[in-house]
């Protein structure tokens, strides 16, 4: 046979192979492009609930993991060593109606901690606030701009609030956009039957979480996060002493703002999650930093002061 001809019957087998391969190659590449931002952990608690009940929220159990898991939160891409863990406990306490459920949803998050392989807790909040109505295999729909259901809501308001937190660790009040976004949710759940979102129902929901992240009142305790942790905690395998110092600007930092506006919402929950983890850090401190830590962070959160003064008790 003619290499002529035998040139035109491979032709069009190798022009084959090379759009089968250009289309994996462009699948891979949108694959990669749509790497997800968390790694969270999703348990349901129920106690008190039926057989047929806890068969429902087992089903939501695995819904909520796809939803939190593989939905894109951001335009970023995340390596897969990249996402940000996190956990949400979701204890369902009664059940109203036919499909109602009421109960609480506990959010954590942490960041690894630079040339380490320790942790950092970030985030560790307990809504009790928490209604949301659920059918067996119902699909979990959100879309930015619209409030569907409560749940789906909620969920995507502390997705938003995970990742806001965690940008913020890493440069100056880097959650920002992912705050605005969570703000909206709020926003859009003003006229919802359910608690949590307005800002009469009670001094700390959802509304004043919010109202706290973006009120420059408090922007010492975003720029906190950055000190504790970015010129902290991760300078730590450098030069100890240096970073210990720079945690003790953060608290500083957080130390003025509660003397301009004590009590603020925000500061609780960042003192419930960074309590246990400063008195492990400051317990092997120099006796004068031990002391000054100590005053500042009962000053902040006198409620916890017996948990502060371990701090210097410890040797």
């Amino acid at each position: 046979m003619p290499e002529s001809i035998i040139y035109q019957r491979i032709l069009p087998v190798y022009n084959m192979i090379r759009i089968f391969l250009a289309v994996l190659i462009i699948s891979a590449s949108f694959t990669a492009s749509k790497a997800q931002e968390l790694q969270c952990m999703i348990q349901i608690s129920s106690p008190g609930m039926s057989d047929t009940d806890r068969q429902i929220l087992q089903t939501l159990q695995s819904s909520i993991f796809e939803f939190m898991n593989q939905r894109n939160w951001t335009e970023y891409q995340f390596k897969p060593e990249e996402r940000i863990e996190a956990s949400i406990l979701i204890t369902v306490n009664e059940k109203v109606g036919s499909d109602e459920y009421r109960g609480s949803i506990q959010v954590q998050s942490r960041r690894p901690i630079f040339r380490t392989s320790y942790s950092s807790p970030v985030l560790n909040h307990n809504d009790r606030d928490f209604v949301f109505r659920y059918v067996e295999n119902q699909t979990l729909e959100f879309a930015d701009g619209t409030h569907t259901s409560n749940l789906t809501s909620v969920l995507a308001f502390y997705a938003y609030l995970i990742i806001g937190f965690d940008f913020d660790t890493f440069s100056p009040m880097g959650g920002t956009p992912y705050f605005e976004k969570a703000q909206a949710i709020v926003n859009l759940a003003q006229n919802a039957p359910e608690r949590g979102w307005k800002s009469f129902e009670g001094q700390r929901n959802r509304y004043w979480l919010m109202e706290n992240i973006f009120n420059s009142q408090y922007s010492n305790i975003r720029q906190a996060l950055y000190t504790y942790h970015r010129m902290g905690f991760d300078r730590m395998t450098d030069n100890m002493d240096m970073a210990r110092g720079e945690v003790v600007n953060a608290l500083e930092m957080l130390q003025r703002t509660h003397r301009q506006r004590p009590g603020s919402y925000l500061m609780s929950i960042l003192m419930t999650t960074k309590g246990d983890e400063m008195v492990n850090l400051f317990s092997q401190a120099p006796a004068m930093e031990k002391n000054q830590v100590v005053q500042i962070l009962t000053e902040i959160d006198p409620a916890n002061a017996a948990r502060y003064r371990r701090i210097t008790q410890e040797r």
